[in-house]
C-alpha cells in the first residue's frame, strides 16, 4: 500500500496551524514596515535634524495657546522691561509679552510657508506641465508669462501690492506671495518634461487612447515627484522669509503676531537703544533655525532622487 504524499501527512497534524502563524507574522510585519522613501530621509544626517527641528516648530505652533504664558496682544505689564522670572524675553515699548509674541509667531510663519508654498507649486506644476507637453502655440503663451514673472523684480512687485492692495490682512501676504513665486518652479518642470514626453511609457499612453490630462497627471507628474517636493520646500522657504521681510517693512497684517512684525515692533520701538537685545534677537533665531530646518530637509529629498547621495 503506497502512501499519499500529502502536506498533511508530510508535515503532521500541526502544519496548518504553523503556517497559518507564518503568513500572520509575515503580514503584521508587512503592515508595520516603514516606507521606504521615508528611510531614506531619516538615514541622511542633515536630514534628520531639520526633520526634527521642523518637528518641534509644528509641535510649538499646534500647542501655541498652551505653552505661551500670555496672549500675544495682553499690553497689560510694565513697558519695556527687562528679561524676569514673569517674561523670560521681557516686553515690548507697548507692555506686550515677548516670549508669547515668539511662540504664537511660530503658527503664523508656518501657516504661511505651507500655504504660500502649496499654492506656488500648484500654479508651477500646471503651468510647467502643461507648457512642456503641449509645446506649440500653448507652450509659446505660457512661456511667454512664465518669462515675464522672471524677469519682473519680486521684491518691488510684492511691495507695490501689499502697499496699494484695498484689503490687508495675511491672506492678501500669502496671495502677494504666490503670485510673485511660481515662475522659476514652471520653468524648472516645464525643462524637465520636455526630456519625460517623449519616454516609451508616455507613447504607450497615447496609443492607448488616454487624454492629455490623464497623461501628464498619472504618467508623467509621478516621475517628477521629487522635483515638485524641492520645489515645494523652496517655495516655502521663500514664503516664510518673504512674510518676514514684508511684515518688517510694515506692509504685513497689523493685527496679526508675526516674527517679522515683532522685528518691525523691536526697529520701531527703539530696542537696540534701551537694551532690549531679546525683543530683537528672538525673532530672528526663530525665524533663523526655521529656515535652516528647511534648507536641512532638502538634503534628504536630494537623496530621493540621486542614489549617490543616500547614506547607509
Amino acid at each position: 500500500m503506497t502512501i499519499a504524499n500529502t502536506p498533511s501527512a508530510a508535515a503532521g497534524p500541526h502544519a496548518g496551524d504553523t503556517e497559518g502563524v507564518q503568513l500572520a507574522a509575515i503580514t503584521a510585519g508587512r503592515s508595520t514596515r516603514v516606507p521606504g522613501w521615508f528611510l531614506i530621509l531619516w538615514r541622511n544626517g542633515k536630514c534628520r535634524a531639520g526633520l526634527l527641528l521642523l518637528a518641534g516648530f509644528v509641535l510649538v505652533a499646534v500647542l501655541a495657546p498652551v505653552i505661551a504664558p500670555y496672549s500675544p496682544r495682553a499690553d497689560t505689564f510694565g513697558l519695556s522691561q527687562g528679561p524676569s522670572a514673569a517674561h523670560w524675553l521681557g516686553t515690548t515699548a507697548r507692555g506686550e509679552d515677548v516670549f508669547s509674541q515668539v511662540i504664537h509667531g511660530t503658527r503664523t510663519s508656518l501657516i504661511v510657508g505651507v500655504v504660500a508654498g502649496t499654492l506656488s507649486t500648484l500654479i508651477a506644476v500646471a503651468v510647467g506641465l502643461t507648457a512642456g507637453y503641449l509645446q506649440g502655440p500653448v507652450d509659446e503663451i505660457l512661456s511667454f508669462f512664465i518669462n515675464l514673472g522672471l524677469v519682473v523684480p519680486v521684491l518691488p512687485l510684492m511691495i507695490t501690492l501689499a502697499a496699494y492692495a484695498p484689503v490687508k490682512g495675511l491672506w492678501l501676504v500669502i496671495i502677494v506671495i504666490t503670485v510673485t513665486g511660481w515662475a522659476f518652479g514652471a520653468r524648472v518642470k516645464r525643462a524637465q518634461i520636455a526630456t519625460l514626453r517623449t519616454r516609451d511609457y508616455v507613447t504607450a499612453a497615447k496609443f492607448a487612447g488616454d487624454s492629455t490630462p490623464r497623461i501628464i497627471v498619472y504618467e508623467i507628474a509621478p516621475n517628477m515627484i521629487s522635483l515638485i517636493v524641492v520645489d515645494f520646500m523652496g517655495a516655502s522657504l521663500g514664503a516664510i522669509g518673504a512674510e518676514a521681510g514684508l511684515s518688517f517693512l510694515g506692509l504685513g497684517d497689523p493685527h496679526t503676531t508675526s516674527w517679522g512684525t515683532m522685528l518691525n515692533q523691536a526697529s520701531m520701538g527703539g530696542a537696540m537703544t534701551t537694551g532690549q537685545w531679546a525683543w530683537l534677537i528672538a525673532p530672528g533665531l526663530a525665524l533663523a533655525f526655521l529656515v535652516t530646518s528647511f534648507s536641512l530637509i532638502n538634503f534628504g529629498v536630494d537623496a530621493l532622487s540621486n542614489p549617490h547621495l543616500r547614506e547607509d
